[in-house]
C-alpha cells in the first residue's frame, strides 16, 4: 500500500522538477503530484505578479495620495478593457489544454497563433483610446481635477503600451494550457525583476533619467513587460516548450479563430460583468475622498499578494481539467478540482487569520496617513472573512473555464455581481450611510455566493460534456 506521506527530500525534488520546465504528462499518475507540479510554478508566477503590484504601491505612495488613487482608478479602467484579454486567455488555456490532452500539438500551436493575432488587434484599439483620452477616462471615474492633472500621464502610458500586458497575459495562458507553467513563471520573474529595478529610476529620477512621478511607474511597467514578451516569442519560435511556432504557422485560420472567439465570448462576458462591477464599486468609493480610495487601493494590492497564489492553484485546476477531458478521463478531471480546492482553502484560511489579526500593522508598511491606514485595515478585515470561500470559488469557476464551459460562470457572475453585489453596496454605503464598510461587505457577500452556487452547479457535471 502506497504511503500518503512524502519526505522533505522528495518534496524538494518535485519542487525542482516543477520549476525546471521539464515536460510532464498530467493525464496519468498521481493527481496530488500533478496538482503540485502545476500549482508551484503558477503560484510563483502569481506571487511575482502581486510583488509587482506591491512594489508599484510602495514607490508611488512616496509621491502622493493622489498618485496612489490614480493607480487605483486607472487599474479599474484597465481591468474593464482587459476583460477581452482575460476572456481570450480562458479560451487559449481551454483549447490548448484540450489539444495537448488529445496529443494534437500541431492543433495547439495553430490555436496559439490565432490567440496572438486576436490580442494584437484588440490592443491597438485600446492604445488609441488610452493615448487620446486619458484625462476623460479618469474624469469618468470621478477623479478630482488635481488628481487628473497629476496622474493622467500614468493612464496614457499604461493604456498606450497595453500590447505588452496583453501579449504577456495571452502567451502565458498558452504556456499554462500546454502544461509549461514554469515558462510562464520565468517570464514574470524577468518582467517584474526589471520593473523593480526601473520603478525608482523612472519615478524619482536617476542620472540622465528625469523624475516622472507616477507616470514613471507606467514607463517601468511597459519596458519590463515588453522585454518579457520578446522572451516569450523567442521561446515559441525557437521551440523550448511543447508549443512551437514556425513562420508558415503565421497565417489566418478562420475555423480555429472562430472556435477561440466562441469559447472566449463567455469568458469576455464573465469578466466584463465582474470588472464593470469593480469599476462601479470604485466609483462608489470615490464619493468618500482620496484617503478612503487610497486605503482601499493599498488593501486590494495587499490582498492580491495572497489571493493570486490561490488563483495560481485555480489555473492549475483549469489545465488539469482541460488536459484530462482531452484524454477522455472526466473522473480524473473532477478529482483534480476537489483536491486543488482543498489545498487552496487551507492556504487561504491561514492567510485570513493573519489579516484579521494584523491588518493595521500591514497597512503601516505602505503609508503613515491615519485615515488611509484606518480604511485600508477595515477593508482587509472584512474581505479576509470570506477568504476560504474565495478559494473554492476561484478553483471551481476556473475549472468550468478550463473545460471550455465559460457560459456557466458568466451566469453566476451576472447574478452575484450585478443583481446582488452592486445594489447591496450602493444601498449600504450611500442610502443607509454605512460608508466604505458597506462596499467591503458587498464584495465579501458576492464572493461567498459565487463559491456556493459554483460548487452546486459543478456537481451537476454538465461541464464534462462541453466540446472545444
Amino acid at each position: 500500500m502506497q504511503s500518503n506521506t512524502i519526505s522533505f527530500k522528495q518534496l524538494l525534488k518535485h519542487f525542482k522538477t516543477a520549476v525546471s520546465g521539464k515536460d510532464l504528462d498530467f493525464t496519468t499518475g498521481s493527481i496530488r503530484k500533478a496538482v503540485f507540479m502545476l500549482s508551484i510554478p503558477m503560484i510563483l508566477e502569481m506571487l511575482m505578479e502581486s510583488i509587482f503590484a506591491l512594489v508599484d504601491i510602495i514607490y508611488v505612495s512616496q509621491v502622493s495620495v493622489n498618485a496612489v488613487a490614480t493607480i487605483g482608478l486607472t487599474e479599474s479602467v484597465v481591468t474593464l478593457v482587459y476583460a477581452i484579454a482575460i476572456g481570450l486567455c480562458m479560451a487559449a488555456t481551454a483549447v490548448v489544454a484540450r489539444r495537448v490532452g488529445e496529443k494534437d500539438l500541431k492543433g495547439a500551436s495553430q490555436a496559439a497563433v490565432q490567440v496572438i493575432f486576436l490580442g494584437v488587434s484588440v490592443s491597438v484599439i485600446i492604445s488609441i483610446l488610452g493615448i487620446i483620452y486619458p484625462k476623460e477616462l479618469l474624469g469618468l471615474m470621478g477623479a478630482e481635477p488635481d488628481l487628473i492633472a497629476e496622474g493622467y500621464g500614468y493612464t496614457q502610458v499604461l493604456l498606450g503600451g497595453n500590447i505588452t500586458i496583453m501579449l504577456l497575459f495571452l502567451i502565458n495562458a498558452i504556456f499554462r494550457g500546454a502544461g509549461n507553467a514554469s515558462i510562464a513563471m520565468w517570464t514574470l520573474i524577468l518582467s517584474n525583476g526589471l520593473n523593480i529595478i526601473l520603478d525608482p529610476m523612472f519615478i524619482f529620477g536617476f542620472g540622465p533619467i528625469p523624475a516622472y512621478g507616477v507616470e514613471g511607474a507606467a514607463i517601468a511597467t511597459t519596458i519590463g513587460r515588453g522585454t518579457a514578451v520578446l522572451f516569450q516569442l523567442a521561446i515559441l519560435f525557437f521551440g523550448y516548450s511543447k508549443i512551437k511556432i514556425t513562420v508558415k504557422d503565421l497565417v489566418l485560420r478562420v475555423s480555429v479563430m472562430f472556435n477561440l472567439i466562441k469559447v472566449s465570448l463567455g469568458g469576455i462576458g464573465q469578466f466584463l460583468i465582474g470588472t464593470s462591477s469593480w469599476v462601479f464599486l470604485m466609483r462608489i468609493m470615490s464619493e468618500f475622498g482620496s484617503e478612503v480610495l487610497a486605503g482601499y487601493t493599498i488593501a486590494i494590492r495587499v490582498m492580491m499578494f495572497t489571493l493570486l497564489p490561490a488563483w495560481g492553484m485555480s489555473n492549475a485546476a483549469a489545465t488539469l481539467v482541460g488536459q484530462n477531458l482531452g484524454a477522455k478521463n472526466p473522473d480524473r478531471a473532477e478529482a483534480s478540482v476537489w483536491k486543488t480546492g482543498k489545498y487552496a482553502a487551507i492556504f487561504m484560511g491561514i492567510v485570513s487569520v493573519v489579516y484579521l489579526l494584523f491588518a493595521t500593522q500591514i497597512l503601516t508598511l505602505f503609508t503613515n496617513e491615519t485615515e488611509v491606514i484606518k480604511n485600508g485595515a477595515l477593508c482587509l478585515r472584512v474581505l479576509a472573512a470570506g477568504y476560504i470561500f474565495y478559494a473554492y470559488g476561484m478553483v471551481v469557476i476556473n475549472s468550468f473555464n478550463g473545460a471550455g464551459d465559460t457560459k456557466t460562470p458568466t451566469y453566476i457572475n451576472f447574478v452575484c455581481f450585478w443583481l446582488i453585489q452592486l445594489p447591496f453596496a450602493y444601498v449600504m454605503a450611500i442610502t443607509l450611510d454605512f460608508g466604505p464598510v458597506g462596499v467591503f461587505t458587498a464584495i465579501t457577500l458576492a464572493e461567498v455566493l459565487i463559491a456556493v452556487v459554483g460548487i452546486i452547479w459543478f456537481k451537476k457535471g454538465k461541464w464534462k460534456l462541453v466540446e472545444v
